[in-house]
């Protein structure tokens, strides 16, 4: 029984009591009067009184017995029609309130039950079930699982050609250097850059989330992915100021770490929300002369994103660009003239690019 409820049915009682009691009380009155009280007492209708004060309280109990279940039955009925009347008013503000207010939804819902809103959402957007849930589902595992989200990255390769090898042939590389540099708020506790020959560990690394980096590196007769020629991790700074690197190596890999947790501990934060920080790193690879692409990935969701590659003196010829950016938005692409003595070519984006997406850089000799 709701608190109210109980709260009315014993001030009902109560009421009844002091009312059958008072009536009680005003019978003995009267019959007291009558036999030895004063004579202005006899001019009073104390016995009326009495009799009605006592019917009123014995009428009171005896209805809040027998109309007890009449009475909840009734209020039910008034409480139904009155939401059957409302609900549409009451739905259509909930709907309302939860569209404006994303902190209220979460308030009230769990994951899983936004994540379902989310589905039927798209389905009715979409028309369609099964793609909606496909969608979702892919846009989850890139977007909500992503490990960190950065914000203008900004990327510049530049090639020139290996000295220390064949200037020619099969084996003739370009040693590409690149450098990174982007803003986020919540790095990656450790950053893991990897380099490997093997074609099956190389997948692994790309479906792990704790790996930043994984390059493939084709062996040759001298280089594998373990050499320090074919792939090495110059510089990591973040803020500005250099950071620990960790260097391991094993037959045919090799793996560099800097662990982002311990140097952010240095430096305590002035207040609760997390600080952003400026992440920049550089790292030498060797590519094939007559692999005739470059292939760059981007590990995490950024939003802002711009990537040159400048190629003097390499003897390419001319450079085709080819992006893997999902977007309605086109990117945008930049040569420099032929005039220029550094040729370059830059591509830009000024949207959110989900991790998986890339650039390749195709280019044709002379």
């Amino acid at each position: 029984m709701h608190t109210l409820q109980r709260l009315y049915r014993t001030k009902l009682a109560l009421l009844a009591t002091i009312t059958t009691g008072a009536g009680v009380g005003m019978l003995f009155l009267a019959q007291w009067a009558t036999n030895a009280g004063p004579l202005w007492l006899h001019t009073w209708p104390l016995t009326e009184i009495g009799a009605t004060l006592l019917s009123t309280g014995l009428i009171v109990i005896a209805f809040e017995y027998l109309d007890r279940e009449d009475s909840e039955a009734r209020a039910m009925r008034r409480l139904d029609q009155a939401i059957t009347a409302k609900a549409p008013a009451i739905r259509d503000a909930v709907i309302q309130g939860f569209a404006f207010n994303a902190d209220d939804l979460a308030r009230v819902a769990s994951p899983e039950t936004l994540d379902e809103i989310s589905r039927n959402v798209l389905a009715l957007q979409l028309g369609d079930r099964q793609l909606a849930e496909d969608v979702h589902g892919d846009l989850r595992q890139q977007v909500i699982r992503s490990p960190e989200r950065r914000s203008d990255a900004d990327v510049s390769i530049d090639l020139a050609p290996w000295e220390d090898g064949p200037a020619s042939g099969e084996d003739a590389m370009f040693v590409a250097t690149v450098r990174w540099e982007y803003r986020t708020a919540r790095p990656s506790p450790v950053m893991r850059f990897s380099a490997v020959s093997d074609p099956e560990e190389y997948r692994e690394l790309l479906d792990d989330p704790t790996s930043s980096l994984a390059w493939f590196f084709k062996p040759t007769s001298e280089l594998h992915g373990g050499s320090a020629e074919a792939f090495q991790l110059v510089q990591f700074t973040m803020d500005g100021e250099s950071c620990r690197i960790r260097h391991s190596k094993r037959r045919t890999s090799q793996t560099y770490m800097v662990d982002l947790a311990a140097v952010r501990d240095e430096k305590p934060a002035a207040s609760a929300s997390p600080r952003e920080v400026t992440i920049a790193y550089t790292y030498k690879v060797l590519v094939r002369r007559h692999g005739h692409l470059f292939a760059l990935k981007v590990g995490a969701l950024t939003n802002g994103f711009k990537v040159a590659l400048r190629y003097g003196g390499c003897g390419i010829r001319s450079v085709s660009t080819l992006d893997f950016i999902a977007s309605a938005e086109p990117t945008r692409l930049a040569e420099t003239p032929e005039s220029v003595p550094t040729p370059a070519v830059e591509l830009s984006f000024d949207g959110w690019v989900l991790p998986r997406s890339g650039v390749v850089f195709a280019w044709r000799l002379e």
